[in-house]
């Protein structure tokens, strides 16, 4: 259980189980909060400002377009990055630690998502494979794998598919127009030959991926509830397929959609309408040199820490610099997970972390020095 004794306002605006509580009277969340509330009834404040908070964040979502919430999660997502700079969220709440802003921007970020997630009604039912090979721009070729190993499917620009049991794809012997358009049903993963002037396209029942090259994994098979896309190297779009559009004419402009970089996947629920962004359950090394690859820690600064990590998996993480200034870490970490490696720092530390739309999030008060 997150510990909600030591949560400010903008924290329980940010734990889920309390969004459903305020926003849409869940009875089990409810009944959870109500007995909370009578044995911590210091923290009646912060629950009415944290309620308020939402409050306003939902009135605010009811007055914007889905597009221009995605524009707004971009831009503070990336204003994050920029520790030097000034934004709007600092300004507003200039008196707290730089980490409590991070914090507070990420907790706007998930809750916006979320938000948008929980009512996206232009997205319509699934498109069937059929459905979508129908409107393909060229004569295809298709590949059935109805065995129980994995086929191997090489593409006429050098592309491979690793087609999964069960499944099927669809594509064209020479990619003669401005896109590589590929059909999928079922799961396959994909090395994408680089080609900035050709993007290529993977269209699996609601998804639609878009890359210029790299690898990742696409399961959709059609009777799933939900899809998934998992990057392996590189960058990918993902888009929520609008209802009733056709799979060339996707406007990727206005439809829902979210950008993956290594470690990170994308569940998209179709009749939730949701695309949720997370981390992978076992993020995996880079292909980085060996050398650069080193958890061998002796009195290092715990940013530098961070920064090791970060480099290795490709998972950034958002802390207050000054506030743990004076914590050092002597660890030898190797063959451990990155969430056990992660764990093994913090109670080290004295620190704890959270994930929210794929940064981890690292609380702390401190370390003596």
């Amino acid at each position: 259980m997150p510990p909600y004794q030591q949560f400010e306002p903008e924290d329980f605006a940010a734990d889920s189980s309390f969004r459903r509580w305020k926003l849409f009277d869940e009875p089990e969340d409810r009944k959870f909060w109500e007995a909370w509330l009578l044995a911590h009834p210091e923290k009646a404040d912060f629950v009415e400002k944290a309620g308020q908070l939402l409050e306003n964040i939902y009135r605010a979502y009811d007055q914007i377009s889905s597009r221009e919430i995605g524009e707004e999660i971009h831009r503070l997502s990336h204003s994050l990055e920029e520790a030097e700079s000034e934004t709007p969220v600092r300004r507003l709440w200039s008196s707290r630690m730089k980490f409590a802003v991070a914090a507070s921007v990420l907790a706007v970020l998930g809750l916006l998502g979320w938000l948008a997630g929980r009512s996206v009604p232009e997205n319509g039912p699934s498109a069937t494979y059929a459905d979508l090979v129908k409107q393909a721009s060229e004569p295809l070729e298709e590949r059935i794998n109805d065995s129980e190993k994995p086929s191997l499917v090489v593409l006429s620009d050098g592309s491979t598919i690793l087609l999964q049991p069960h499944s099927r794809a669809g594509f064209p012997r020479r990619f003669s127009g401005a896109k590589r358009e590929v059909y999928l049903s079922g799961e396959a993963f994909f090395e994408v030959a680089k080609n900035p002037e050709k993007p290529f396209y993977v269209y699996a029942n609601s998804l639609v991926t878009k890359v210029l090259g790299t690898s990742f994994t696409v399961r959709a098979f059609e009777a799933d509830s939900q899809l998934k896309v998992v990057v392996k190297t590189g960058t990918v779009s993902v888009f929520a397929r609008p209802k009733e559009t056709g799979a060339g004419t996707l406007d990727e402009k206005k439809a829902e959609g979210v950008v993956l970089t290594p470690n990170q996947q994308v569940v998209y629920s179709p009749k939730e309408t949701r695309l949720v962004r997370s981390l992978v359950e076992k993020p995996a090394l880079l292909a980085l040199p060996i050398q650069r690859q080193s958890f061998h820690f002796r009195r290092t600064p715990i940013a530098e820490v961070f920064s090791t990590l970060e480099e290795s998996y490709g998972v950034q993480f958002v802390f207050d610099r000054e506030v743990m200034k004076d914590c050092y870490l002597t660890a030898s970490l190797s063959d451990e997970p990155l969430f056990e490696k992660i764990d093994l720092i913090c109670r080290t530390i004295g620190a704890e972390y959270t994930q929210t739309d794929a940064h981890i999030i690292i609380s702390s008060r401190g370390c003596r020095p």
